[in-house]
């Protein structure tokens, strides 16, 4: 099944010349020219994954993603400008999973898409019983295959890469993860992201649990070397 991708940019330009490359791929496309359209019209109809720029009138990226944030996971990869890293620490502050800096070629925009959304399909290898397996530690389970997390029993939403980077470190508790190995898990294409995005990542998954659960503590940060999930 063909997966649907909205694209969210005020440059026809680019809406134009990107959906016929995503077309031409297979994928179903929505466009939208500003936020304030595609807000309206990804609460009516979701999309598989959002490919989104920050600079936009109306309403912008930043504040499209943190509403989106507000009701949805999916997965979202920003558009920003060049030399824009400011741009960039902010998306994943609010909840991004990716970033792609203008101007970009069409074909690397296609590979992150593939990309994001092979990590938000955690079952894509038929036979990886070690990718789909449940993670069971104490009050946290994660379940891979439908995407889901739970603390205490309560659901935790988690994008595909807080997912990842809460697996990769509740897989070995006690154990220090640094934030190379967690990026490496998280984004296992080999995409270099500035390790202060895992220190946002991190943060965002503290504050979700917390609404959950105030006193939530398992994530340890040691300073100058990563994090670690609490061995009990």
């Amino acid at each position: 099944m063909s997966h649907t991708i909205a694209l969210v940019d005020d440059d026809r330009n680019i809406l134009t010349s990107v959906a016929m490359a995503l077309e031409a791929e297979g994928f179903r496309v929505k466009s939208y020219g500003d936020g304030e359209a595609a807000w309206r019209g990804l609460m009516g109809g979701p999309a598989d994954l959002v490919v989104l720029d920050i600079k936009m009138p109306r309403l912008d990226g930043i504040e499209l993603l943190t509403r989106l944030r507000r009701h949805s996971d999916t997965p979202v990869i920003i558009l920003t400008s060049k030399d824009e890293e400011i741009d960039e620490l902010l998306g994943f502050k609010v909840g991004a999973d990716d970033y792609i800096r203008k101007p970009f070629s069409l074909r690397l925009l296609i590979e992150r898409i593939r990309a994001v959304l092979r990590r938000a399909d955690p079952a894509r290898g038929e036979g990886d019983k070690a990718a789909e397996a449940k993670v069971v530690r104490g009050d946290l389970v994660l379940d891979p295959g439908r995407h889901l997390c739970t603390w205490r029993g309560m659901p935790v939403a988690l994008t595909v890469t807080e997912f990842l980077v809460l697996r990769s470190l509740a897989a070995r508790p006690g154990h220090v993860r640094s934030r190379d190995q967690l990026m490496d898990a998280a984004y296992e294409d080999n995409v270099y992201v500035d390790d202060r995005t895992i220190d946002s990542h991190i943060k965002r998954i503290r504050k979700k649990f917390k609404v959950v659960d105030p006193g939530y503590a398992e994530i340890e940060t040691l300073y100058g070397v990563g994090y670690r999930y609490a061995a009990k």
